[in-house]
This record gives C-alpha cells, sequence and structure tokens, in this order.
C-alpha cells in the first residue's frame, strides 16, 4: 500500500507537525506501508530549507520525501508542487493531507478527488474556535467557505489527535468518517537525557534554581503572556523558581512579551533562550522541574508528551482544547482559569511524582500511533488492509460525482 502525506512545511520552525510527520511515516513503515511525504521547501517567513533538492524524492529511513519551492509567504503557494500532485497522485492508494488553510492542502485534496483518490485530513488544530476567530478572521472566514469547507466535505476521514478537537470541529457538520488518533513519538531520546549542566553552562543563572521551562514556538496562541502573568504572581513568594522560554518567533511579539516581564518586574527571573535543538533541547528537559504550556488552542501538544518522556509534571491551560491525556494520569494539572488557575496548576504539578509521569508517557510509542491509525480507521469487519483502502477509493469516487453544497 503507497500512501502520500502531504504538509505545507517540514521545517523544525514550523513546529510539532513537521517533527510528527517523518516520524508517523517512519512507524507506518512497519506495517507494510510505503510512504512518500510531499511539502514545499519552507524554512520560515521569507526562508527556504537548504541543502534540499527541489522535484526529486529523496530516500529517508522507512520513507521518502520531496520539496518544492514556495512562491509565497501567504498560504505557502507552490505552483511545482500542485503540479506533481496532479501528474502522480494516481500512482498512490490514499492520500493524508496534514493541515487546512494552506495550498498544499487545497491542491492535494482536489488533485486527490480529481483522480479519484480517497484523502484524510489532518487538521492540526487550526478549525478550533480561538483559531478561526482570532487568527485573520476574515480571510479564513472566506477561503473556509469557498476552498477549505468543501475539501473537507470530499474528505474521506478526518484525522483528529483529540477527542476535544473532533468535539470543537462538530459543528461543521462533517458527514465523513471522524476518528481520533493521538500522535505517538520516540522515547528513545528521553531514556537518557543529558545533565541539566549542559544547559546551565549555557545559561548560568539557570544552574541554582528550579526551572518552569515553555519550549514550543513563540507564537500568540500558545498563551506566553498568560504564563508570565502566572509567574509573575509566583515569583515574589518563591524566589527559588526561575522561567525559561525556549523557542523561535517573530521578533516583534518576543519584544512585546518581553516587555511584560519588565513590567511585571520579573525580568530577571526569565532566561530567553531561542530555539534550541539537539543536546540542548533534551538538557532543558533535565534542568526543568515542571513544563507548562498555557495556549489559547491546542489540539495535541507533543511537547506536553516529550515532557511527561523526560520525566518532567507538566501544567496546560485547556482553553479552547485541552489535551485529552492530561487529566486523571498523574502526570499534569489543568489549569481552570487562564491566570489564578495557571499558577494554581503549576504550583500543584510540582508535587508530582517524576517516576509516575515517565511510566505514563511509556504507553504511547509511534508503533502504537500506526497501529492505532490502521485499526481506527477500519469501518469494515474485513481485517485486510487493502480491501479497507479499496473501499476508502470508491467511497471516494462516490463523493466526486455526488454533488455538494458549499
Amino acid at each position: 500500500m503507497r500512501v502520500l502525506h502531504v504538509i505545507p512545511s517540514l521545517s523544525p520552525s514550523s513546529g510539532g507537525p513537521s517533527f510528527a510527520l517523518p516520524a508517523m511515516a517512519n512507524a507506518l513503515s512497519a506495517f507494510d506501508v510505503q510512504v512518500t511525504a510531499a511539502a514545499t521547501d519552507d524554512d520560515g517567513c521569507g526562508k527556504h530549507l537548504p541543502s534540499i533538492t527541489l522535484g526529486k524524492i529523496t530516500r529517508q529511513e522507512g520513507y521518502e520525501t520531496i520539496y518544492f519551492r514556495k512562491q509565497t509567504e501567504f498560504y505557502k503557494c507552490s505552483l511545482p508542487l500542485r503540479s506533481w500532485l496532479r501528474a502522480h497522485v494516481s500512482e498512490f492508494d490514499a492520500v493524508h493531507i496534514h493541515a487546512v488553510f494552506s495550498f498544499a492542502s487545497l491542491a492535494a485534496g482536489r488533485a486527490a478527488a480529481s483522480a479519484g483518490v480517497p484523502y484524510i485530513v489532518r487538521p492540526l488544530g487550526v478549525l478550533n474556535r480561538w483559531g478561526m476567530e482570532n487568527r485573520r478572521k476574515f480571510v479564513k472566514a472566506l477561503s473556509f467557505h469557498f476552498f477549505d469547507l468543501p475539501m473537507l466535505r470530499k474528505a474521506a476521514a478526518m484525522h483528529y489527535t483529540s477527542r476535544m478537537e473532533m468535539e470543537d470541529a462538530a459543528r461543521f457538520g462533517l458527514k465523513n468518517l471522524q476518528r481520533v488518533i493521538p500522535i505517538g513519538m520516540d522515547l528513545t531520546p528521553f531514556d537518557a537525557l543529558p545533565p541539566r549542566e549542559v544547559f546551565s553552562a549555557r545559561f548560568p543563572e539557570t544552574s541554582n534554581t528550579r526551572n518552569i521551562l515553555f519550549l514550543s514556538r513563540i507564537d500568540e496562541k500558545k498563551g506566553i503572556d498568560l504564563l508570565i502573568d502566572a509567574f509573575a504572581r509566583i515569583a515574589p513568594h518563591r524566589p527559588d523558581i526561575h522561567l525559561l522560554i525556549c523557542g523561535g518567533g517573530h521578533p516583534p511579539l518576543i519584544e512585546k512579551l518581553q516587555a511584560q516581564a519588565i513590567s511585571r518586574g520579573i525580568a530577571t527571573r526569565i532566561t530567553w533562550a531561542g530555539q534550541v535543538t539537539g543536546e540542548l533541547r533534551l538538557a532543558a528537559f533535565s534542568a526543568a522541574e515542571l513544563f507548562v504550556l498555557p495556549s489559547h488552542s491546542e489540539n495535541f501538544g507533543i511537547a506536553l508528551l516529550e515532557a511527561m518522556a523526560a520525566g518532567t509534571p507538566v501544567a496546560a491551560y485547556p482553553a479552547p482544547g485541552p489535551i485529552d491525556i492530561v487529566p486523571g494520569s498523574g502526570a499534569g494539572v489543568l489549569a481552570v482559569t487562564a491566570t489564578e488557575g495557571l499558577r494554581e496548576a503549576c504550583l500543584e504539578a510540582l508535587k508530582l511524582d517524576r517516576k509516575a509521569v515517565r511510566a505514563f508517557a511509556e504507553t504511547f510509542s509511534w508503533r502504537a500511533c500506526a497501529e492505532d491509525f490502521v485499526r481506527n480507521l477500519q469501518p469494515y469487519p474485513e481485517p485486510e488492509q487493502t480491501r479497507f483502502w479499496r473501499k476508502l477509493r470508491r467511497l471516494a469516487r462516490v463523493r466526486r460525482r455526488r454533488p455538494e453544497a458549499v
């Protein structure tokens, strides 16, 4: 079975999805699924990935990749990607689309529908209310009405990574298969973490403190402003606690957040580490006693699972899409309100047992994710995967012939 995965960007600067897709593709190879991942060469605003060959399939461990030049930042348009999809999508048994509000997603959906190939959409949380109402609201409304919603209606299935994400998207009335399949992770790098001294050697102010860690893209939806306000309420009573903010983002937003920290009188209690990778990234988990993700919007939050794999308790703010794996796990605490609730969640999570946190994380793996993907997208009693994909293909052809209301 051959499956094509399409995503706007595989750059580390794009955050979790760019890490999740290669791992997912590699895990699926263990189930005799041949995976090709197609993406643009995006590497952040105004940047292109270096050292890649455009338009040529490259073999990775367990899967293939192919990149195409992006022509615009807005929607990451790539005409070469669209041309390649039209020419080659019929060679695949199914297409797995990662993202909505993207030129790559629309091009993949249209090419697959035209060729009668079933496609699955993983919306990456962008269908939630916060994202729809706070990110280019009017542009998104127009795009969704005329382009994205018709594409979603023709999909054979929707792949959500949390129950709350699926429930939030229910307001669109999609009639195709709706499945929740969490993202897995490779636990191996977290089996033997670098010592915290690796991090403190780079940032000496963190060597003798109890550190709270934020590690993700610095973006408005991540709620770092909420974290700064919550930390400002903790700091006067806990002089031993320090806040680490690791991640890259737009300089104007970073400057705004730093100005907020200055105004709250806690600027010296925060380390802005920038984007951390490799050993330094793993050492950040070693240096932390608590991981916090205070997102306004989060469909899953792979960084939370990474923190748990490192044995680091987590605290999260759940509006409007809480992480399903946190409540009742003994690995973290969900805040019920933005500032005071987040403060209380942080203090409570600091008391959790690190061994219990790690034990919970071990229930997740990419192999389990891939197995779950094959099993949960099986709506028929026949166990044969090939029969399942043939039925999906027939379903896609029926949907293509049936007129859809916009």
